[in-house]
């Protein structure tokens, strides 16, 4: 059909017209169509743009780019560390990024339904069935497979206490004396930890009166290594594989099926990941469904780690050196990140560089500062038992007995007795008031026994400090050379970081109160040496003349003058102790020291928020109390 052109032209003119931008080029009909033309080959140009860019940002493997970075979670027990490193390692030859983060159970369960994690290698069941419960309702959480079969989790004793006749959960209460009513556990907040918690409150095979004592894998491994020296009964948590199975001739206990499930806590250990991860990372899914572990080869990792101190990365790749055909089975059907098959690529992959020059030099000749405190600790160990037994016994018997003499006092006995030391103190209604209604607070919550335990401990480890902060002050006030011997040491103990001081401790005392005492008072020292030297220091060179003029002699111008004018700063540096064996409460609950940290560190290892707050504010509430019915009045302050 033919259309008029003198109607076309019309037609096109009148569109012309419409958009004054196009004017010039629409000025006949051709160059319409031709630009109309141009406009379509433009967008297909543009998608096939989006296309290629989109084909772009895909690896070989056929992965986005995002998968090159795997995230993992490792929960702190060597065995979930030896194969969170083992695959890290393998990640890392074929092109991947692995990064592993430190996390409790239950927090890496909610990590990984916030996204904020990819793969857990360590799924414990049925020990972690109440963990992953709510996350398998929602979906949030994946079950690839399992990864390791035959492990067990329960309870064991050495051989020697099973010979004596500690053989099932129902002879532990026959055995309470001797195990001085005490299970030792891991970190606050396991998932075996809570079921001995449960076992305890229920009081399953009449252990109610039986407590958990916890701390981490190698404090409760010190522990034990401790009692084998001494040959002493001890019930603590046990699983394999683990190297304590050859390194401890241990036994473990029947009768706990209703606990840790049969077959001695029979576990199988899964691989799970976020929802949506293996169809996001086909490659990765697939080596992730290909990891099987041994029993045998995890032990031998985890022995590398713990009984030759290697790292884990080191510990990994030398393993996989060494076992090519675990090796090859996991990479069947895996590409590299950029496409090419994994089992070959590794066994072509170059060793990494080594480094050269003066960093070599400098690396190669590393002083062996780790390795001489390790000696020197052994060394100590192996022929200081006894006087580390005995200053055990010691402070522990001062603990325990103030412990005991608070307990046995009736709460509102003890609330009264508090509040009228406050107004004794200070004669404010308002602060005896407030220190009653806080006491009376900490009842209602449920913590006045950790509390107690916190207030004894706080209480010996600040008489300690004074007792040797004190005449130190005052030594070093009078002998200028020797503050200056004792300024670096000072500093060196404020600084360092308090974990290190619960490393030695730990080894040489055992888990308890003693390590937590001990690193408390090395932490807290510092204050009252510095402040009892500065009062001391600070006494008006005119009264020291005057009392110097009436033949006083040094001590008595001491007692006479020196610490009555200086008795503000050095109560300020009790006070100042005393906040700081406060602060302490956490860490000494990772050693076992029981009190406030105990519930502060639970709440933080299993995702409670309410348990969290409720410690953390009875522990500002005590703060509180302790702090001003300790600091000095200030002068010229009326009654």
């Amino acid at each position: 059909m033919s259309t008029h052109p003198n109607l076309l032209n019309d037609h096109s003119r009148e569109s012309c017209r419409s958009d004054v931008t196009v004017v010039k080029r629409c000025q006949a009909p051709g160059r319409r169509q031709a630009f109309y033309l141009a406009l379509v080959l433009f967008a297909l140009a543009a998608s096939a743009s989006c296309l290629a860019d989109a084909g772009a940002e895909r690896s070989g493997s056929g992965e986005p780019a995002s998968c090159q970075t795997v995230r993992f979670s490792d929960v702190g027990w060597t065995d979930v560390t030896a194969t969170t490193a083992l695959v890290a390692q393998l990640l890392r030859g074929i092109g991947y990024t692995p990064t592993i983060t430190v996390l409790s159970v239950p927090v890496t369960f909610a990590s990984i339904q916030n996204r904020d994690l990819d793969v857990f290698l360590g799924n414990w069941m049925p020990a972690q069935e109440a963990d992953r419960k709510p996350y398998d309702a929602d979906g949030s959480v994946v079950v690839i497979g399992p990864n390791l079969v035959g492990a067990k989790y329960t309870l064991a004793v050495p051989a020697y206490a099973y010979a004596a006749g500690l053989k099932d959960f129902s002879d532990i209460h026959r055995f309470a004396a001797e195990l001085n009513n005490s299970i030792y556990g891991i970190e606050p907040g396991n998932d075996g930890n809570r079921l001995v918690l449960r076992m305890l409150k229920q009081n399953e095979f009449g252990l109610g009166d039986f407590k958990l004592v916890e701390s981490s894998e190698q404090g409760e491994l010190a522990q034990v290594e401790r009692a084998y020296r001494s040959k002493q009964p001890i019930v603590f948590l046990a699983w394999e594989p683990h190297p304590m199975n050859m390194r401890f001739d241990l036994k473990y206990l029947s009768g706990g099926d209703e606990v840790f499930g049969p077959n001695f806590g029979g576990a199988t250990i899964y691989t799970v990941t976020r929802r949506g991860y293996s169809a996001e990372c086909p490659n990765i899914g697939r080596l992730l469904t290909n990891l099987k572990f041994s029993l045998r080869g995890e032990s031998e990792m985890m022995a590398a780690i713990l009984d030759r101190h290697e790292a884990p990365d080191i510990a990994a790749a030398a393993w996989l050196k060494a076992n090519p055909t675990a090796t090859k089975a996991w990479l069947d059907g895996v590409l590299t990140f950029d496409g090419r098959p994994a089992n070959s690529a590794l066994s072509r992959a170059a060793a990494p560089p080594r480094l050269g020059g003066f960093e070599h030099w400098v690396i190669s000749h590393k002083i062996p500062v780790g390795e001489a405190m390790a000696v020197a600790i052994d060394t100590i160990k192996t022929h200081g038992t006894f006087l580390f037994d005995g200053i055990s016994m010691v402070i522990r018997g001062m603990v325990n007995g103030v412990t005991a003499a608070l307990r046995m006092l009736p709460a509102p006995a003890l609330i009264v007795a508090i509040a009228a030391l406050a107004y004794a103190l200070r004669r404010s209604y308002t602060l005896t008031a407030f220190v009653a209604l806080a006491l009376l607070f900490i009842l209602n919550q449920g913590y006045w026994l950790a509390t107690l335990e916190t207030l004894s401990l706080v209480m010996v480890a600040t008489l300690a400090s004074a007792a040797i902060g004190v005449p130190l002050g005052i030594a070093a006030a009078h002998r200028p050379r020797l503050f200056a011997a004792l300024r670096p040491v000072l500093d060196l103990m404020q600084t360092l970081p308090t974990f290190v001081y619960l490393i030695p401790t730990l080894v040489l005392f055992g888990l308890g109160v003693v390590p937590g005492l001990i690193s408390t008072v090395i932490f807290a020292l510092p204050a009252p040496i510095r402040l009892t030297h500065l009062g001391i220091s600070s006494v008006p060179r005119p009264l020291i003349e005057a009392g110097e003029a009436f033949g006083a002699t040094p001590m008595q111008l001491l007692w006479k003058i020196e610490l009555p004018s200086a008795a503000s700063t050095i109560i300020a540096g009790i006070t100042q102790c005393i906040m700081l064996s406060l602060s302490m409460v956490v860490i000494a609950a990772l050693v076992g020291a029981g009190g406030l940290g105990v519930p502060v560190v639970r709440a933080l290892n299993s995702v409670q928020v309410g348990m969290g707050f409720e410690a953390g504010f009875t522990i500002v509430l005590l703060a509180i109390i302790l702090d001003r019915i300790s600091r000095p009045k200030e002068r010229g302050a009326s009654r």
